[in-house]
């Protein structure tokens, strides 16, 4: 009989209704509701930027306060739970707060309160996504690792985050105001918090050995994944797509409005095209991967973020067509995944497979988060570009990221055979 090495039991459920699917769902359904929540401002940043009178650089550093709690919790937290071995602690603590934190956002009375808010919601949000990584990474069967990733980080992301988002949160604006749509985005996340509680089962760890572990104290674990060539590389790749993205939700729905003369709802109905693109990526391309290999997947899905930048700065026909194009542009997407969770996942062992994701996601936030929106930001206001700065930007760090991603080495199972790690994180393939 088969053990589950993530409840210590017997063997899954086949089917629709295994343990691992419906894992998949609540987990999915919970980082889904973060990008819900983190995307809002994007949406809601005209109307914010009036009443509250924010300049373009305000705008960006709202972003990267959030992305510098967010990088410094993904890290530290995910390593504190590798090292004492806890797992569902951690993802309950983190819905309910960053689901208090949205409502909090809507007393906003200026910049100071607002970047409060955002930074309190960073470091809850910060440690879901590489700790609910490793656990997918534990209860998915090898074949289906790769997808499994792509499902919960791009596919939930999409649907829920930025689809749904775009449609809906202009909407709610309209109908009531930015405030009370922000009070309104916390309330599924403590529905899915109740879910967490009743379904989702402590994976086994063995804690003794793992907190007795030198590579995991915090600083040396730093240091022993840098000295891995793919985490090096991951978290390159990671600085120029997260500031990519970031930069693109911080200012593409403004630049639709001012710019493009849209509507809110018009540009969020355009933006939330995007999401289709993460959703369709975030199951195709990592699917994709556990055949073709991780590198190319991860290259491609880079050079066509430059798409955005350029179907925003330079196609002025119908906004049905700008949609396509901006379909196109977000399958950069699909990459994220992989880079961050993947690749990092199977170049050094399972003890560390939280903390190698924190480092990548911690790196990409911390300086590609942090630096580049309020960057971009500070060139609109000073060159006379305006939101047009942010455009170019964003279209120079997906061309970056695509370079960076040409040093990968390949980890595919497919393609060098299935990797057997050992305690220090070094990796051996069997081919």
């Amino acid at each position: 009989m088969n053990q589950d090495r993530s409840t210590g039991g017997t063997s899954r459920k086949s089917g629709w209704f295994s343990y691992e699917n419906g894992i998949l769902l609540i987990l999915g359904f919970g980082f889904g509701l973060i990008f819900f929540d983190r995307n809002a401002l994007g949406f809601l940043t005209i109307a914010i930027q009036g009443e509250l009178g924010l300049s373009l650089e305000q705008i960006g550093w709202l972003n990267s306060g959030l992305a510098a709690a967010w990088a410094l919790s993904a890290y530290f937290v995910g390593a504190w739970s590798d090292r004492i071995g806890t797992r569902k602690l951690f993802v309950l603590a983190s819905i309910i707060v960053f689901s208090l934190c949205s409502a909090i956002s809507g007393f906003a009375t200026g910049f100071a309160f607002l970047l409060a808010a955002r930074i309190l919601m960073g470091l809850a949000e910060g440690p879901y996504l590489p700790i609910c990584l490793s656990i997918i990474n534990d209860v998915s069967s090898p074949h289906r690792r790769g997808v499994n990733a792509g499902i919960m980080q791009n596919v939930s992301a999409a649907l829920i985050g930025t689809f749904l988002g775009g449609n809906l949160i202009p909407r709610l604006a309209a109908m009531f105001d930015w405030r009370v749509t922000f009070f309104l985005t916390a309330l599924p996340g403590l529905i899915c918090a109740v879910l967490v509680l009743l379904y989702l089962r402590e994976p086994k760890r063995e804690k003794s050995a793992v907190a007795s572990s030198p590579e995991h104290r915090i600083g040396l674990s730093a240091l022993t994944l840098l000295k891995q060539h793919n985490i090096r590389v991951c978290c390159v790749v990671s600085v120029f797509m997260v500031a990519w993205f970031l930069t693109a939700f911080a200012f593409l729905p403004a630049y639709l409005e001012a710019s493009r003369g849209f509507t809110n709802v018009e540009a969020g109905g355009v933006f939330s095209i995007a999401g289709l693109a993460t959703l369709t990526c975030g199951f195709l391309v990592t699917g994709l991967s556990d055949y073709v290999g991780r590198k190319p997947a991860i290259i491609v899905c880079c050079f066509l973020g430059t798409v955005t930048a350029l179907g925003a700065l330079y196609f002025d026909g119908p906004a049905w067509m700008l949609s396509v194009l901006f379909f196109v542009g977000f399958c950069g997407t699909g990459a994220f995944p992989l880079f961050m969770g993947v690749v990092p996942g199977e170049t050094v062992s399972r003890s560390m497979a939280a903390t190698s994701m924190g480092l990548v996601v911690c790196a990409g936030e911390l300086i590609g988060g942090v630096a580049v929106p309020p960057l971009a930001g500070r060139i609109g206001d000073t060159s006379g570009l305006g939101l047009e700065a942010p455009m170019i930007v964003l279209g120079v760090c997906a061309f970056c990221g695509g370079v960076a991603a040409l040093f990968l080495k390949e980890t595919a199972p497919s393609k060098v055979g299935m990797p057997t790690a050992d305690i220090t994180g070094e990796v051996t393939n069997s081919v």
